[in-house]
C-alpha cells in the first residue's frame, strides 16, 4: 500500500479512536508520575523536527500532524495568557479595511472586540479603520474578563517586554513609521496616540455571558480573536454561539484562534457566509500559531484545499446574513 494511503487510513481509524472517552482517560494517564502520551509526543517532536521542510508540508505528513496535535490538545493544561504583538495578522486588518470601505460617509461603525486582552489588537484595528476613514463615527466596546488586564489595555502605555510568553518585543511586527503614527514614545515606553483611544468602552465580562447582548446592543463588526482556543470545546461552542449573536444582520464576525472543528460546525449550523477575500493570506498571517502547530493546542494546522469545506474551516471572516439569536 503507498505511504500516503496507508497514512491516511491509519489517521481515519485514530481520529474515530479519538472521540472515544477510554482514549482521552489513556491521554492523560500517569504512570510512576509520568506520562506515557507526553513521552510519545516528545519523541514525534524529537523526529518531526530533524525531517525535512518538504516532507514535514507533504499531505500525508498533515495528516499525522493532525492526529498529533489532538493528542496535545487532550494532554494540554490550558490556560490563559497574554502575548500578542501590535499588527498581529496583517492581512485581517486589511481585510477590515476593505470592509469598511462600503460604509456611508460619516456613518457611525459599531465594533466589539472580544477577549481584548492588554489593547494591542484594539489599537491595531482602530488605526487601520480610523486611517482609512477617518470621516467614520467609530465606537468600539472592548471586553475582557480580567479588571487587571482592562486597566492595562485602558491606560494604553507600553515596553517592548510587556506581553508575556511572546519571547519578543511588542512592537516586533511595526515599522518605524507606525511607531511615530500610533504612539507617544517617552524613552522605552509607548503611549497610544489619543486619537486612537477615542470612542473606546471598556467592559469587564464574560463572553460567554448570555447578557452580552442586551449590554453591548447590535454591532456591525465583532472580533472574537484568541482566546476560544483556551476553552474546553463544549464551551467553546457554547461561547461562538453567543458571541454571534452580537453581530447585526449583515454585519461581520471575525473569529481566530479557535478550535476549527468547532467553527465549522458553528458557521455551517448558523448560515454564516465565509468572506472569500484573502482566506489564505489571514489563515498564514500570524506566524507565530502557525510555527506552533502541532506541538501547541493554539497551533493552527496548515490550509487545506482538498478539503470540500475548506472555505468555511480557514476562513476567519464570516457575513452574518441573518439574526444569530439562537
Amino acid at each position: 500500500m503507498p505511504l500516503r494511503s496507508l497514512v491516511q487510513r491509519n489517521f481515519i481509524v485514530i481520529s474515530n479512536q479519538m472521540s472515544h472517552p477510554i482514549l482521552t482517560k489513556a491521554a492523560r494517564l500517569q504512570v510512576l508520575g509520568k506520562s506515557p502520551a507526553s513521552l510519545y509526543l516528545r519523541l514525534n517532536k524529537r523526529i518531526w523536527e530533524r525531517l525535512p521542510s518538504r516532507v514535514r508540508d507533504s499531505y500525508s505528513l498533515h495528516s499525522y500532524g493532525a492526529w498529533l496535535h489532538t493528542l496535545v490538545c487532550l494532554t494540554a493544561r490550558r490556560q490563559q495568557h497574554f502575548g500578542t504583538f501590535f499588527l498581529r495578522n496583517r492581512p485581517a486588518l486589511e481585510l477590515m479595511r476593505r470592509l469598511v470601505r462600503q460604509r456611508d460617509h460619516g456613518s457611525t461603525l459599531r465594533i466589539a472586540v472580544l477577549g481584548c486582552s492588554i489593547g494591542p489588537e484594539v489599537y491595531s484595528i482602530l488605526w487601520i479603520i480610523r486611517s482609512a476613514r477617518p470621516d467614520l463615527k467609530v465606537r468600539l466596546d472592548a471586553v475582557d474578563i480580567s479588571k487587571e488586564i482592562l486597566n492595562f489595555a485602558e491606560k494604553g502605555t507600553y515596553t517592548p517586554d510587556c506581553s508575556q510568553l511572546v519571547g519578543a518585543s511588542i512592537f516586533e511586527r511595526l515599522t518605524e513609521a507606525e511607531m511615530a503614527e500610533m504612539f507617544d514614545c517617552d524613552g522605552d515606553q509607548a503611549t497610544v496616540k489619543s486619537w486612537l483611544r477615542e470612542g473606546i468602552t471598556w467592559h469587564l465580562r464574560d463572553a460567554a455571558d448570555p447578557e452580552l447582548m442586551r449590554i453591548l446592543g447590535p454591532q456591525d463588526m465583532v472580533v472574537a480573536s484568541n482566546f476560544l482556543c483556551h476553552m474546553a470545546q463544549a464551551d467553546a461552542e457554547k461561547c461562538l454561539r453567543n458571541v454571534a449573536r452580537l453581530v447585526s444582520p449583515g454585519g461581520y464576525l471575525f473569529v481566530s484562534g479557535v478550535d476549527l472543528d468547532i467553527r465549522t460546525k458553528v458557521a455551517l449550523d448558523l448560515g454564516w457566509e465565509p468572506v472569500p477575500e484573502l482566506i489564505k493570506e489571514i489563515h498564514n498571517g500570524d506566524p507565530s500559531v502557525r510555527a506552533d502547530w502541532p506541538w501547541q493546542w493554539w497551533g493552527l494546522e496548515p490550509l487545506n484545499r482538498r478539503r470540500h469545506d475548506w472555505r468555511t474551516r480557514y476562513a476567519v471572516s464570516f457575513r452574518i446574513v441573518s439574526s444569530q439569536l439562537q
